[in-house]
């Protein structure tokens, strides 16, 4: 049946312009700053804020300090973090200092001056931190430089402290915010005259800090997506088909049309429904009361289990991408004195953001805006503007806080379906926000594999060599498949690859393949966090456990005897093992467990203590993790990241699967898809141990060793190898 559409006569709101919507906007969202004004076409030069000394800073005449930053927040510090670089190079008073968000529209009006404004992989401050401590140090240049020309002295003779600046010879000194104004008047520094402090003379940067987004998360000020209001909002419940890959057949919407609050009902693409109200709420009572037929396909056929028999089989399949390779494996397998072999497996996951994905989109024949939680504001500015069919001169994005990310937002694909809602009503600022059933049945899942392990031992015991093969669904297969060259998905390697900074295997072993075989069953799957190097690490780890415990070898012994050539992996471990009391008696029932891995430029290690009842139940009492990020710019936040990053995992390791039957995922809601409680979440003690040189990342490496910590300390305690996850699927009661 056609759409129909009940929405009371209303004069559109294109009359209004920018400035005074958005003025309008806060006013009625309790003063909420959605976005500073940079002109990016037909604005005068004059109307730039006058306080702005570059891209990054803007000081006002009160002395109070925005720093502006490109990177999401969802909780990782991000914002904190960059700002303190800022910060520090700036000699700014840290009590003056906040943070905003400049937005995609700007940067690309500004010829990108603020870079990169993706955030994933753990890269906000690893990718950006030079040219964001350089933009600090140049305001801070120009700032005394104004200061310099205004007391005719030279600029040699004057320093900068706590947004102060002093003429050393008089003593004279004059604030930042009286400056800021002739500042931005000045020609910056030429790039290599902008030099960067030595680390270790930070005193803003590498301190333990509060957040900058405390008070407000604290007290409930915090704006997220779902929280947004706007002049004469609507708001949108979606439905799309939930079997994956179904479309809609027919529909009739005649029979919800007198339901109250309810504007408009239709169909956006092939496979959803979409009711609009005046509240969420009515519009999606009014859509779960509306009659669907769907049209499924030949895609009901899909289960989980038959995805399970194709990855099996991909194990022993001739071809396979080869990510590591030194000697000659097979080889060394065949004149081995003795072969172990394993196979694991590994379940697709959904993100599971406490904040379902949500947007709001204000969409005119002339403009698109929307306002969203997003890990890459340019890819939803370019979203927008391929859905609005608008330049994207014409569009523009603003950032909000996430209520989690986990690489779920850094997809498009709500940013598409909010602005294809909103193109259905024009002029009207429509919020679309998916149901949690709706976010759990479409999410973009963690990709489900299985690894197949075989090591070759010498008469010895000694480990000669290794093949592990990878079978399992591609990430980039689906989200950049131009990047798939020879059937190698490069992201499937995280962990498994040659020497790199950015993720490497770190044992030596003298014959060594580690292969990829890529099978994409038709879920759609995504970047999680942590990504591959969750169950690479897994397969690993647990696989080097099993070695150990084979050969009758101390795990511990065997894993310092295997990184004796990567001194970083080696020490993170030890350091562990010394916190975590390895190799002494543990107390009564309580067993130990260890992981290591080399994750996004990260070194990090756990040692975990695990205790299993006779009635098979689990509890880990403490895990030690050691990180080692090169740099450790808020050593508080570091310590948040592993902790947060354990219950992630521990989570996943416990509960998390998400499983496919007659083409439609299960788990719809916490009840089919369950997280760690407090009560059940063990002491974790962080070792955060930075060794200089490099950037590594902090928010995802230690995900990855949780898992195989643990699930090594329960074969400790019960003489049980757990192979596949998660853990509730599993007997571990003894006799």
């Amino acid at each position: 049946m056609n759409a129909i559409d009940t929405t009371p006569t209303a004069t559109p709101r294109q009359g209004l312009n920018r400035r005074a919507f958005m003025g309008s906007s806060a006013a009625a969202t309790g003063g909420l700053v959605v976005a500073f004004h940079i002109p990016f076409s037909g604005e005068a030069a004059a109307q730039t804020l006058p306080a702005e000394v570059n891209a990054w800073v803007v000081v006002k005449p009160d002395d109070s300090i925005v720093i502006r930053i490109a990177r999401s927040e969802m909780g990782q510090g991000t914002l904190t973090g960059l700002s303190q670089l800022v910060a520090e190079e700036l000699d700014a008073n840290w009590a003056k200092v906040s943070a905003e968000y400049p937005t995609p529209g700007q940067n690309l009006a500004r010829n990108r001056v603020w870079g990169n404004f993706g955030t994933g992989g753990s890269q906000g401050i690893r990718q950006s931190n030079d040219y964001v401590r350089k933009g600090g140090a140049a305001a801070r240049m120009m700032l005394v430089q104004a200061a310099a020309n205004e007391w005719k002295v030279p600029v040699a003779e004057c320093s900068a402290a706590s947004s102060v600046i002093t003429h050393t010879p008089t003593g004279r000194t004059v604030s930042y915010g009286k400056v800021a104004e002739a500042a931005g008047k000045l020609t910056a520094p030429a790039a290599a005259s902008v030099a960067l402090k030595d680390p270790k003379d930070w005193k803003i940067a590498g301190k333990r800090l509060a957040r900058l987004d405390t008070v407000d998360k604290t007290t409930g000020a915090q704006i997220y997506g779902m929280d947004l209001k706007l002049p004469g909002m609507l708001n949108a419940a979606v439905k799309d088909s939930p079997v994956l890959g179904g479309k809609v057949k027919s529909f009739n919407a005649a029979a919800i049309a007198g339901k109250p609050g309810v504007k408009k009902v239709f169909k956006v693409g092939d496979t959803t429904l979409v009711v609009v109200a005046d509240t969420w709420w009515r519009a999606k009572t009014a859509l779960d009361a509306l009659p669907i037929e769907w049209d499924n396909g030949n895609h009901d056929k899909a289960n989980s289990a038959d995805f399970a028999k194709v990855l099996r089989a991909a194990l022993d399949a001739p071809e396979a991408a080869m990510g590591n390779q030194n000697g000659d494996v097979k080889a060394a397998l065949a004149g081995a004195a003795r072969k172990i072999e394993a196979v694991y497996s590994y379940p697709h996951q959904n993100h599971a953001c406490m904040e379902t994905m949500n947007a709001t989109v204000r969409y005119t024949p002339q403009r698109c805006e929307v306002w969203l939680p997003t890990q890459n504001g340019e890819a939803a500015l370019a979203a927008a503007a391929d859905a609005s069919g608008l330049p994207q001169a014409q569009c523009e994005v603003y950032k909000l806080h996430l209520g989690g990310g986990f690489g779920r937002r850094g997809a498009t694909d709500y940013v598409r379906m909010a602005v294809d809602i909103a193109k259905e009503m024009p002029g009207i600022p429509i919020k679309m926000v998916w149901s949690r059933e709706e976010d759990m049945l479409h999410g973009k899942f963690h990709p489900v594999s299985q690894c197949k392990m075989t090591a070759g031992l010498d008469a010895q015991g000694n480990l000669t060599a290794l093949h592990m093969r990878v079978a399992g669904q591609s990430i980039l297969s689906q989200v950049a498949p131009q990047n798939i060259v020879n059937g190698k998905d490069v992201v499937a390697f995280q962990g498994l690859n040659p020497p790199s900074p950015e993720a490497q295997f770190t044992y030596s072993i003298p014959n060594l393949l580690i292969d990829h075989a890529i099978r994409n069953p038709n879920v759609p799957v995504g970047f999680w966090r942590g990504v591959n190097l969750n169950q690479n690490t897994i397969y690993v780890e647990s696989f080097i456990d099993e070695i150990a415990h084979e050969t009758k070898q101390d795990p511990l012994a065997l894993r310092r005897k295997l990184l004796a050539n990567m001194p970083k992996a080696l020490a993170v471990l030890n350091a562990v093992a010394d916190k975590g009391a390895w190799g002494k008696p543990a107390a009564p029932g309580v067993f130990r467990g260890l992981a290591q891995t080399h994750g996004f430029g990260s070194y990090v290690a756990a040692c975990a203590e695990v205790s299993v009842s006779k009635e098979g139940v689990v509890k880990v009492h403490r895990i030690v993790a050691a990180t080692d990020s090169g740099h450790a710019v808020n050593p508080q936040q570091i310590e948040a990241q592993v902790e947060g990053s354990f219950a992630y995992g521990l989570s996943a390791a416990f509960y998390q699967e998400c499983t496919v039957k007659d083409g439609k995922m299960e788990q719809d809601n916490f009840g089919s898809y369950n997280v760690i409680r407090m009560n059940e979440m063990p002491a974790v003690e962080s070792i955060v141990m930075p060794s200089g040189g490099f950037w590594g990342g902090v928010g995802e490496p230690t995900i990855a060793v949780a898992a195989p910590a643990v699930l090594n300390a329960i074969f400790a305690a019960t003489g049980k190898r757990i192979r596949d996850l998660p853990l509730k699927n599993h007997d571990l009661k003894r006799a």
